[in-house]
């Protein structure tokens, strides 16, 4: 077990979630953030940017484990990864946990095609390295549906699926294998139900006491095609909360 661990995005939804999961006496956890470090904070911050490496060597010098968490919400993930990676190497061989999204090799999103590309610089680094790809967020799929509240209508993806799966549960999960023995691609984790994007709506409403009429949105194309299919979703249905439950806690 590594007693200093680096979170790369550690103010983010989940990167939070697992630092605070990873805090225990005797041990550093480390902040990656381009924020500033808050009064109080209980962590060693390091206040840098991995798309400058600005900070970088400092943060990642002796950490025992780098649980990888940082996303830029587009296609520069592959090359903040690889410039993570390179100053892992440099400090010596730390044991890099990575979180990926089901569905990354079979679906052609640009943010995904990133996400695989940045798993493969992982694990093309010579480093010790675990790969976690998880099904999307409750939180995820909220935001894009409040994100309509002022509209008269409710849009979703027709024919759509989703498993969502609560970010603190994730949390937990990342936290464990970092704590472990490199894993390499650890089993897939999903929410425990597979939803239609109809229900989810349908759900949402009810929890905000709102009416809308539900308008389903058609998907071209293979990006529609491979969402159709189900290729974001997974069988191993670890997760516990219910998008029921999250938004109930929200409330």
């Amino acid at each position: 077990m590594s007693e200093t661990i680096l979170v790369t995005g550690g103010t983010g939804v989940l990167g939070r979630e697992v630092a605070r999961c990873l805090r225990a006496p005797g041990r550093e956890v480390r902040i990656l953030s381009r924020r500033a470090a808050p009064a109080g904070t209980p962590y060693s911050w390091y206040t840098g940017d991995l798309r400058t490496a600005d900070s970088l060597d400092a943060a990642v010098a002796g950490a025992g484990a780098i649980v990888h968490c940082a996303t830029t919400l587009g296609t520069k993930d592959a090359t903040t990864t690889r410039t993570l990676v390179e100053a892992a190497r440099r400090a010596g061989v730390p044991h890099v946990v990575y979180i990926s999204i089901v569905g990354v090799d079979r679906i052609p999103l640009p943010y995904y095609r990133a996400k695989l590309a940045a798993e493969e610089a992982v694990i093309a680094s010579g480093l010790p390295w675990t790969v976690l790809r998880a099904t999307q967020f409750h939180d995820l799929l909220f935001r894009g549906l409040e994100v309509q509240r002022r509209l008269p209508v409710v849009l979703h993806p027709a024919g759509f699926r989703f498993q969502p799966v609560d970010s603190r549960e994730v949390a937990q999960r990342l936290a464990g294998l970092a704590l472990g023995d490199p894993a390499g691609r650890a089993p897939d984790m999903g929410g425990s139900e597979v939803r239609d994007a109809t229900d989810l709506a349908r759900i949402y409403l009810r929890a905000r006491n709102r009416r809308r009429p539900l308008v389903p949105v058609p998907i071209p194309g293979a990006i529609g095609r491979g969402y159709r299919a189900g290729h974001h979703l997974t069988s191993n249905a670890t997760g516990r909360t219910t998008f029921e439950q999250f938004l109930a806690d929200r409330t």
